[in-house]
């Protein structure tokens, strides 16, 4: 049994909530250059330019990439050999969320309830979700979650006889109502199987994949595929200004499900997608 204490837990934290925002993913940034290359439309191009520049002094003078720092999504996978001493493990990760977004100097988006709307002061409490894995490894991925993309996200309780055709047909009417307001070009993650929850679980979780890669299900890959290009001819384009580039890319998880559901969840995501990760 291998013990990591709660102290490491929350520097972790603390360190990888900075680094979310503040540093572009290399992945992120290769597909906005192939896109900037590839944009014909002056308007477009001349935004993408916009956001790598911004990315770039982000980068070079420590400072976020966008005003809204998010709410704080946290994913941890937790190795079944690993005993967490010193205090609570939910605990010290809030304590990380709380020192980052001071000492970074992030803005603090999170309300202590959504209907009187008193604000925490801190960014706390996080979204946690865990997981449970073999080994004696713990792994954090810190997801700050804006609500211009949030809040366009929607979650669908297909019947079986949609099929395939009615999970495209949902994605695509999601994106296109979401137009202008997520800051796209986006990034999309689409979670399909497992129940209410599930879906949206995977569809957030599948916005953590790098965008360079594609599903390792030949059939999902090509699905992914074939959603990004109907995506982007809808024609929305940077900013919502038009031109080819309205998604990065279209992540598919699945997960096993009901004989009677086919539960679909669309979570888009902004440009920058933030998020980092660390395995302690």
């Amino acid at each position: 049994m291998r013990e990591i204490h709660v102290s490491e837990i929350t520097k972790a934290v603390r360190k990888l909530c900075i680094d979310a925002n503040y540093f572009l993913s290399d992945d992120i940034k290769q597909k906005l250059e192939e896109a900037y290359n590839d944009e014909k439309w002056t308007i477009a191009k001349d935004i993408l330019e916009k956001l790598l520049v911004n990315a770039d002094i982000a980068k070079n003078e420590n400072m976020p990439m966008c005003q809204d720092t998010g709410m704080t999504c946290v994913f941890i996978e937790l190795g079944q050999d690993v005993h967490i001493v010193g205090g609570s493990l939910q605990e010290a990760i809030n304590e990380g969320v709380r020192q980052g977004y001071a000492e970074g100097f992030l803005r603090k988006s999170v309300v202590k309830d959504p209907l009187d709307r008193v604000n925490t002061k801190d960014n706390t409490p996080a979204v946690i979700n865990y997981e449970v894995v073999t080994g004696d490894k713990l792994k954090i991925t810190i997801s700050p979650k804006g609500f211009g993309s949030e809040n366009m996200s929607q979650l669908k309780m297909l019947t079986p006889s949609s099929g395939v055709e009615g999970v495209k047909n949902f994605v695509i009417k999601t994106v296109k109502e979401a137009g202008p307001n997520p800051c796209p070009p986006m990034i999309i993650g689409v979670g399909i199987g497992g129940n209410f929850e599930k879906a949206a679980t995977i569809a957030k979780k599948a916005l953590l994949r790098p965008i360079t890669e594609r599903n390792s299900n030949p059939y999902y890959a090509a699905l992914e595929e074939e959603l990004l290009e109907k995506i982007n001819s809808l024609g929305i384009g940077p900013q919502g200004f038009g031109g080819k580039t309205t998604a990065l890319a279209v992540n598919i998880e699945t997960y096993p499900t009901h004989i009677a559901g086919l539960p679909v969840a669309v979570n888009i995501s902004c440009h920058a997608t933030r998020h980092a990760e660390i395995e302690l």
